[in-house]
Parts: structure tokens; sequence; C-alpha cells
């Protein structure tokens, strides 16, 4: 088995076509705020993320994006334009789409595994300069 550090090159089949185990791939990360691409589909990745503490507010301008827990207990920060806050709450087996534009900050109290849904290229920090959070695209486990 490779080394958890490891990442792939973009595979051929791009996860597709075949049986993709999610908690044994997640189980392959260390640290946190490190999402791994395990699939795509047309121009979306499925990528995989421990995480643990808070990030920082972004957003992201031309897309969704899709929060889907698979481990933990989740609470993504809302800011909407006007500066009203609000907070979703989610458990493993639940998801929530961030709309384009929204600004958001997840939190996870305790390691929370997720599996992101979003475009290929889309930085994991947002529109904002990159940062010491902002991780390379298209790494793959």
């Amino acid at each position: 088995m490779p080394a958890a550090t490891e990442t792939f090159p973009t595979p051929s089949h791009r996860g597709q076509g075949q049986s993709i185990d999610l908690l044994g791939k997640i189980a392959l990360l260390q640290g946190h705020w490190q999402p791994r691409v395990v699939a795509e589909m047309n121009d979306y990745q499925f990528k995989l993320v421990k995480i643990a503490g808070e990030f920082l507010w972004h957003q992201h301008s031309d897309t969704d994006e899709t929060f889907i827990v698979l481990d933990g207990q989740l609470r993504i920060d809302l800011r909407d334009a006007s500066g009203s806050l609000r907070a979703i709450h989610l458990q493993a087996g639940q998801m929530a789409v961030i709309p384009q534009g929204l600004e958001h900050k997840p939190f996870a109290q305790a390691e929370v595994q997720l599996l992101l849904i979003e475009p290929r290229g889309v930085a994991n920090t947002g529109d904002g300069e990159a940062g010491e959070r902002t991780v390379a695209n298209d790494l793959w486990i």
C-alpha cells in the first residue's frame, strides 16, 4: 500500500467505471484541510478531506460547492452580502450545497471526514489570494 502522504497522477479512467472505497481512501489521508481527488464526472471533481478546527472565510463567485459529511459533525458558518450570519449544522450522512458567491467558513470541533463536489480547478480557499491554507488542485489519492 502506498504511503499516506503520496498522491497519484490523474488516472486515465478518472475514477469512472469502477468501485471507489471512500473510507479506504480517506484513511490514507494524513493531516487536515488537504483535499484529494478520488473521481471526476464531466468537469466536476469528487474530493475527500479530513478537517478539524476552523477554516477561513471565503467564497466561490463562479460555482456552488457541495459538502457531504461521511463522519463527524460539521458546522458551516454563512455570511450574506448584508453581513448577516447564520450556520448550517451537518451530521454524518447529511449534505449541504453552498451557493456561489455566499461567504462561508467550515468548522469542526473534532475531526470530520468529508466528500466535496466542485468543478475542476476551484481553489479550496476561494476567490481570494492564495495563502497558507491553499492547496494545489488536481492532487489524487
